[in-house]
């Protein structure tokens, strides 16, 4: 027969605030198979584990549940508490009366109604536990690290540093990510390559990791200690053990008109090709699906040139296993999608503000592109359309933020400081131009952050607008953006 004890806590008033935890203690005491229920402000405390313990004693308790807070919290204390006593620490459960009933909840009957239900639910789950013993297994102690941009590299390196071999699979030609596209990084305006590039190098050299680029993981099976892993390593056609990487392919390959992934379509390049100069491994590999040779059986060129004898256009992809103990995803982010659809099939997009229509309508990455010292215009800024220099330039600041029709509800929290960073990198090269924003709001939570925004508007002049744009169109060579201005009620165009 069992004898549950249920041990209700006030949390504070985190809790009793809106819970009536007198009420829930005299309802859960009548809960079949509940021997002893009673109420106590803070359940966790020293006080609060003799009180559970005594209980135990006294009642000659099976099971234990406890009404607190979250179970990541102290679901240990209280475990370890009851297995003081003597029973099993599986035997002990937690309702989670904080998270799940009383931050939710206004102070109203129907909260503690739900607060009651919570228990009874956790009461019948111990009544029906069985008693557990913790099992030890041998751990591959080896991670995989799943995306070679700045987070999955610098997790790499911390995880080798300490020791660990380390599988860190990418599906670019090189590892890098987002990062190896920026010009600079808020709030300090360091280089962002001058950051990266050292960690680059020391991914491809460090003794403890293997680097598969060009790759995707296929298939993860296993469990935590022991997941066996498929990676597929897709067909480079080059066989880099042999590849010096000289460069002498690309400079003779005939195919030269490819946008370029790397600078977002601002240039072009070969269809084999390094996606940048500092990439690593500082090896290429062939586009086929615009290689002449893969798209019109001729040319050859690059075999033909290449001193070490590594094109192989014969190679395919590969399937091959590693045995780790856990994984890091950092599989990093895409840019949202302004166009007519939006990014999910329920969303509209903001098709009015002619994305992928005009050329000197550019997304942040491009602007990036063109701030960078390697980027196509050797950091110049540039209007793609005609090379000249833009004397005013409109920020667009959070498109699909907090707009479910159109985007997403929540606030991308990176906007307000990346925008600010961009007036300040086109003030920086464009000093008798003007940079203007529009915005929802000002959101620069973090160390000097705000300080960074102000710099933004009262040292190098942004001007920011709050409010909405309803419409981008061309007017001969300028475009003309219509909008909204909050603060003054009124409409504002800016070319």
């Amino acid at each position: 027969m069992s004898k549950i004890g249920v041990f209700i806590c006030h949390c504070g008033e985190n809790i009793a605030r809106t819970v009536d935890t007198e009420l829930v203690a005299k309802a859960s005491s009548r809960i079949r198979g509940v021997a002893v229920s009673v109420d106590y402000k803070y359940m966790c405390s020293d006080p609060g584990q003799a009180l559970i313990k005594k209980a135990i004693k006294d009642h000659e308790l099976t099971g234990v549940v406890v009404a607190a807070c979250s179970p990541h919290m102290h679901e240990k204390t209280f475990r370890k508490a009851v297995e003081e006593t003597g029973i099993n620490p599986f035997l002990c459960e937690m309702a989670n009366l904080r998270e799940h009933c009383s931050w939710v909840h206004k102070r109203e009957e129907i909260t503690t109604r739900k607060a009651i239900e919570l228990v009874r639910l956790m009461v019948e789950k111990v009544k029906r536990n069985m008693p557990l013993e913790p099992v030890r297994v041998k751990m591959t102690k080896r991670a995989l690290v799943i995306g070679g941009g700045v987070a999955g590299i610098q997790a790499a390196l911390d995880i080798a540093d300490g020791g660990h071999e380390v599988i860190l699979v990418e599906k670019d030609p090189s590892v890098g990510g987002h990062m190896a596209q920026l010009s600079e990084t808020f709030p300090t305006l360091d280089c962002s390559q001058c950051i990266l590039t050292p960690k680059m190098v020391d991914i491809g050299s460090h003794p403890l990791i293997k680097l598969y680029t060009y790759s995707e993981v296929e298939k993860v099976e296993g469990f935590v200690g022991n997941f066996k892993v498929t990676i597929k390593k897709k067909a480079r056609s080059i066989d880099i053990d042999k590849c010096t990487g000289c460069g002498d392919c690309m400079r003779k390959c005939p195919s030269k008109k490819i946008p370029s992934e790397f600078d977002r379509g601002l240039s072009n390049r070969t269809a084999i090709y390094i996606p940048f100069p500092q990439a690593v491994p500082a090896r290429p590999v062939i586009d086929r699906e615009n290689c002449f040779y893969y798209t019109k059986g001729k040319c050859k060129n690059c075999q033909k040139v290449c001193p070490a004898e590594a094109v192989d256009y014969e190679q395919t992809d590969e399937l091959v296993e590693e045995e780790v103990g856990g994984i890091v995803v950092a599989t990093g982010y895409d840019l949202y999608s302004v166009d007519k659809q939006g990014p999910y099939p329920e969303t509209l997009g903001y098709g009015e503000y002619g994305y992928g229509t005009d050329p000197d309508i550019i997304d942040g990455l491009q602007f990036e592109r063109l701030a960078s010292a390697s980027g196509p215009t050797g950091g110049k800024i540039e209007r793609p359309s005609d090379g000249k220099e833009p004397k005013s330039i409109v920020f667009l600041k959070c498109i699909g933020s907090r707009h479910p029709t159109k985007g997403i509800e929540f606030c991308s929290k990176i906007c307000c400081m990346y925008t600010a960073k961009h007036t300040m990198l086109y003030k920086h090269k464009v000093h008798d131009g003007t940079a203007y924003v529009f915005y929802m709001d000002i959101r620069s939570p973090g160390k000097n952050y705000d300080e960074f925004v102000r710099r933004a508007i009262e040292e190098d002049g942004a001007v920011y607008l709050r409010g909405r744009v309803s419409r981008i169109y061309r007017s001969g060579d300028k475009l003309i953006v219509k909008g909204i201005h909050d603060l003054i009620r009124c409409p504002f165009l800016t070319d």
